[in-house]
């Protein structure tokens, strides 16, 4: 996704919010999320000053949480569908769906402004697991190649932590603030 120019479209819209409090892959669709400050979503299992994710805490559950808050962008929904997969905002674990912005190409530290008062800081690369062949077989695939130098290419979305908390709404606006240069390019976290 890039502008006229041929640079990352650096603004975009929610268009689902999504969180749960137990552990499961999919997370159900909402009306709103709260995001609180240094934690992630308010009520999703998720959220937390250390990590959550359960691989992570069986290495070393003291490791800051770079994982509070899950994006990932409605057009990759659309690029798997064309391969029969149906994915629907929610169903690959995400909190916040998003549309027009270039979620892949931003670099490390972009901050997203979403709403009126939100801000997320992106720390990386979601790194998808086999949970997502067990929702559709064959999915992984999908998400997760190579390019053309044999390089790993990760699709499922973004990791962030929260900066500014507030509520966040299908429809509000999102605005990337990009870091000084030189930018890191994502990596997983």
């Amino acid at each position: 996704m890039v502008d006229e120019k041929g640079e990352p479209r650096v603004s975009g819209t929610v268009t689902a919010v999504s969180s749960n409090g137990e552990y499961s892959f999919t997370k159900p669709n909402r009306d709103s999320i709260t995001l609180l400050v240094g934690l992630g979503v308010e009520g999703d299992v998720h959220a937390g000053v250390t990590v959550k994710h359960r691989s992570r805490v069986a290495q070393d559950p003291t490791q800051p949480n770079l994982r509070q808050v899950h994006l990932i962008h409605e057009e990759l929904f659309t690029e798997v569908d064309t391969e029969g997969f149906k994915v629907l905002p929610g169903d690959l674990g995400e909190n916040i769906t998003t549309r027009g912005i270039d979620l892949l190409g931003l670099p490390v530290g972009t901050l997203l402004h979403i709403g009126d008062d939100a801000v997320l800081e992106v720390t990386g690369l979601r790194n998808p697991c086999l949970q997502i062949d067990h929702f559709q077989n064959g999915l992984l695939k999908r998400v997760v190649g190579r390019d053309e130098a044999g390089n790993i290419v990760r699709k499922a979305g973004i990791m962030s932590v929260v900066k500014e908390g507030g509520t966040v709404r299908p429809g509000d606006p999102i605005k990337a603030e990009l870091p000084a240069e030189p930018h890191r390019p994502l990596d997983r976290v």
